[in-house]
């Protein structure tokens, strides 16, 4: 085993046999947080978001806060019940993807696929660069190098989902887990000081905001409205990562529908009360919280300007640090998990990103590479790709969420929509041919979901688009644009290929003749075998061909091809400028051009060395010619290959590396025959 094989199963892990692709699947417990973390964690910035809007109104905006966390949280319910009808009419895993391409036709799936998939890298940026923010509260080194650090958190979470789902997820849930009860705690315990009367302030509590232009004293009514909807469609950020279970249906345990609308429910109703929890804290606890970028909107009571350096936390690391006042560990507690949840909410997309890749990929739509699995299992090319379009996006955004979140929401909307509709068409289509009472009772109240979840999303999505278009949005877009493109090209492309590989009565048509030709540059031992191999197929033609570039050098081989009595022709090509391809290629043409019925089989020599870097000191002349003679038709080309001494060392590393024992031979009874 090489250095490079024992790295690969120090950072993955032993390989899975296909057969073991079951022990891989997920039960509830670690479903939950392995698909729904990103919706989970989303509470951690989408408050942030709601806020921020209200703030270009100044304090007084801050009354509507809870009102649009009631609408979110509306709108949420209604997405949650709508995929609930998904995951059990379509678990195959493809999601809004197979439900659009069904019923709406490929056009509307590609739309979603492009959409989702987009919708996916932003998961991975906003989180991570969300969790750096959230760190930087209690971690002053990560502050001010917040690019560096979401970087590096992204290369990890890539090796450890590169290891598997079953094994990410184990990893992943603990801090799942221990956010939802660092929220729910503090909520709890918030609630009871308020009952108590002893709800304290936060550390903003005292501070003012200056509105923006146009926002001072009294606000008209429109733009009150669009106040509100920028704020709404910001808070909609909390609906990410919904429809994520439903394109991860294949990894529950059985019965896997069943599994997977229960883990939808338990979503919804533990994101919708830490979302609500947070919300109305923080109007209560009367923060003030403005664009990271607009600090100097924020102003001490007396008017005056905030001292230079001043730092706005978070959210919740303002409320947790208030709550929790008289327990220190309380607060350090919550935002490290906020912090832990937020990076590893990127964990959503690097399960859904790899599964949608593959149907797209068995669909024509993605490379077919996309379509293989790794050694663990995993989808190892689709996890590579999110990770490289994440790094992209961070680098060029500075890691900085409030300018990444503009171009967020949008693709999962469009995906909600067209899914919607899709579920109304299959509950219509399906209604036409079923006589059940019972399941027709099912169906018409399936439908009635899903109709009112479309006009719900139908909204929301006309709001943010229209909010948040150049806002950023627009970036978005054009991102869904070129995959949307980038897909129907390479569709086109497998089905052209599919064409002309359709087999017709002149691919059953043996050729005429054979004319062999052995290249030799010398009378050695790969000339001679690769002249007794090419012997050995009977052609009709066989000879050797030399490329005269040095006359003293091929006056000394055609003596010895003479010395030998060997009783093929050798044919010298006449090279004026030193080349050795070019002639070659051009005498194999003019072969066929002779006999357009005809193959030229053109056999190679090559030595086969066992170190890495003998390779670049051999076969450089033989590859680029194999390069210019795939490209002629009617051209077969052979490798003959020759063992060089040094081969044998690679033989024997293979030799050692299967019989020595490996971890987990004992157990499965491969010991036996060891020697």
């Amino acid at each position: 085993m090489g250095v490079g094989d024992v790295s690969k199963r120090i950072l993955l892990g032993r390989k899975l046999r296909s057969s073991q692709l079951g022990e891989t699947l997920l039960p509830k417990r670690i479903a939950l947080p392995v698909f729904a973390s990103d919706a989970l964690s989303s509470v951690a910035y989408a408050p942030d978001e709601v806020f921020i809007m209200l703030s270009v109104a100044g304090v007084s905006a801050y009354a509507f806060s809870w009102k649009i966390g009631i609408v979110v949280a509306i709108v949420m319910l209604t997405v949650v019940a709508s995929y609930r009808q998904n995951v059990h009419a379509y678990p195959s895993g493809g999601g809004d993807y197979e439900v659009a391409t069904v019923n709406l036709g490929r056009t509307a799936g590609v739309t979603v696929a492009s959409a989702l998939l987009v919708d996916y890298v932003l998961t991975v940026a906003v989180s991570v660069s969300s969790g750096v923010q959230n760190a930087g509260s209690a971690l002053p080194f990560v502050q001010g190098h917040e690019t560096e650090w979401a970087v590096l958190l992204v290369l990890v979470l890539t090796a450890m989902n590169l290891r598997g789902v079953r094994e990410s997820g184990a990893f992943f849930a603990v801090p799942t887990y221990g956010f939802m009860v660092g929220v729910i705690g503090m909520a709890i315990y918030g609630a009871f000081r308020a009952a108590s009367g002893d709800l304290p302030k936060v550390e903003s509590a005292d501070l003012t905001i200056r509105p923006e232009a146009g926002y001072g004293g009294h606000i008209g009514q429109l733009a009150l409205i669009f106040l509100l909807a920028r704020a709404f469609s910001s808070g909609c950020a909390a609906l990410t990562g919904v429809e994520a279970i439903s394109n991860g249906v294949p990894a529950f345990r059985k019965p896997k529908s069943k599994n997977a609308a229960t883990t939808l429910l338990l979503l919804g109703s533990i994101a919708i009360t830490m979302l609500l929890s947070i919300v109305i804290l923080a109007r209560e606890m009367g923060l003030k919280y403005v664009d990271p970028n607009q600090l100097d909107r924020l102003r001490q009571a007396d008017g005056s300007a905030l001292p230079a350096g001043y730092d706005e936390h978070t959210v919740i690391a303002q409320i947790s640090r208030a709550v929790f006042d008289g327990f220190s560990p309380g607060f350090y507690y919550v935002v490290a998990m906020t912090g832990i949840i937020l990076i590893l909410a990127a964990n959503t997309a690097f399960n859904g990103f790899p599964v949608l890749g593959s149907i797209l990929a068995k669909d024509g739509f993605m490379p077919r590479a996309l379509g293989s699995r790794g050694d663990r299992l995993a989808y190892s090319n689709g996890i590579l790709i999110l990770a490289g379009f994440a790094v992209v996006l961070i680098v060029a955004f500075r890691a900085e969420p409030t300018r990444l979140i503009q171009l967020y929401i949008v693709g999962v909307f469009v995906s909600f929509n067209l899914s919607q509709l899709g579920m109304i068409r299959h509950w219509t289509r399906h209604l036409k041919t079923e006589t059940d009472h019972a399941a027709r009772r099912r169906m018409y109240r399936s439908r009635a979901i899903n109709t009112f979840g479309l006009a719900m999303t139908a909204v929301v999505f006309v709001i943010v688009l229209l909010t948040k278009f150049l806002a950023g949005a627009w970036i978005a877009i054009l991102a869904m644009i070129v995959f949307f493109a980038l897909m129907q090209g390479i569709h086109r492309h497998y089905d052209r290929v599919a064409k002309e590989l359709i087999v017709d009565e002149r691919d059953i048509v043996l050729p005429t003749r054979v004319h062999a030709i052995v290249l030799v540059s010398k009378l050695h031992k790969p000339t001679m075998r690769a002249l007794a191999f090419a012997k050995a197929t009977r052609p009709n033609i066989l000879e050797g061909v030399l490329v005269d570039i040095d006359p003293s050098s091929t006056d000394k081989i055609l003596e010895e091809w003479d010395k030998r009595r060997i009783d093929i022709p050798l044919k010298v090509l006449y090279s004026p400028y030193r080349e050795i391809i070019r002639p070659i290629v051009e005498y194999a043409i003019s072969i066929r051009e002779a006999n357009p019925r005809g193959v030229v089989a053109v056999y190679i020599p090559e030595y086969v060395v066992g170190h890495w870097w003998e390779q670049l000191l051999h076969n450089q002349t033989a590859l680029r010619l194999k390069g210019r003679l795939l490209f002629t038709p009617g051209v077969m080309v052979t490798s003959v290959p020759y063992q060089l001494e040094s081969s044998e060392a690679a033989r024997e590393r293979e030799a050692w590396n299967d019989t020595r024992v490996k971890a987990g031979d004992v157990r499965r009874g491969r010991t036996l025959n060891r020697r």
